[in-house]
């Protein structure tokens, strides 16, 4: 599995193109503001799209939210929670993935449904990876 992480439109942009590519792990992990209406989450419809027509999934790591605090914590939240929206609106796959160092941050197969439900996943379309 080749995954990579996100953050920057143009790394986004550029993995969700690319046929090799099986997950894109944080795209909303960028420095930007947030728009008046919406979030500034790192996806949209037309990656969306792309990343549908390529078989790319979206990545959901439970640690950024886990080692981040404050305002930090619920803007990563909010834009994972914009991007599962946009996911499930165009059928793209989506991965809840556990990236730690530290074997205490370590979480069960059921803590990580529970985030992907929390996110607004469907129990049925959650997946889970440990990296």
């Amino acid at each position: 599995m080749k995954a990579i992480f996100g953050g920057n439109p143009k790394v986004n942009r550029s993995v969700v193109e690319n046929k090799s590519v099986d997950v894109l792990i944080n795209p909303e992990k960028n420095n930007e503001n947030d728009y008046m209406h919406y979030r500034n989450s790192g996806l949209n419809q037309v990656l969306c799209k792309l990343a549908k027509k390529n078989n790319v999934a979206i990545g959901f790591n439970f640690n950024s939210v886990l080692n981040t605090e404050g305002i930090n914590r619920s803007k990563i939240l909010g834009r994972m929670i914009q991007n599962v929206k946009l996911c499930k609106k165009y059928k793209v796959k989506m991965i809840i993935i556990n990236l730690t160092e530290n074997p205490y941050e370590l979480k069960t197969v059921s803590d990580l449904k529970s985030f992907g439900i929390c996110l607004g996943m469907h129990p049925s379309e959650i997946s889970v990876r440990f990296l």
